[in-house]
């Protein structure tokens, strides 16, 4: 079985920004140690359809398949710095698996 892609998105709605600082500063290491991309982050997205627009910050990233992307938010160091996070902001965060490689 090949291995799929697959994209993370993060909303954030920061109530606190230095406390998020404190876990910004944690984040890439991490990301980088489970094979995981930084793709782009936006503070002022623009909402074009539906009732429940998404407000905040919105960050997308990427792991190399759903197993890097499990043990990155498995890992015991992530989630002690994830307490930064859940302290600091409100987040939805949501995992889409990429397309199969072509062949």
């Amino acid at each position: 079985m090949e291995e799929v892609k697959v994209y993370m998105i993060a909303n954030l709605q920061i109530h606190n920004a230095e406390k998020y600082r404190e876990y910004e500063k944690g984040f890439f290491p991490l990301l980088k140690k489970h094979g995981g991309e930084f793709i782009t982050y936006d503070d002022n997205i623009t909402h074009i359809e539906g009732d429940k627009p998404m407000t905040g910050r919105v960050i997308l990233f990427s792991f190399p398949s759903e197993k890097h992307a499990i043990d990155w938010y498995a890992d015991p160091e992530y989630q002690e710095l994830s307490e930064h996070r859940r302290v600091s902001v409100t987040t939805t965060l949501t995992r889409i698996n990429g397309l199969p490689p072509r062949k």
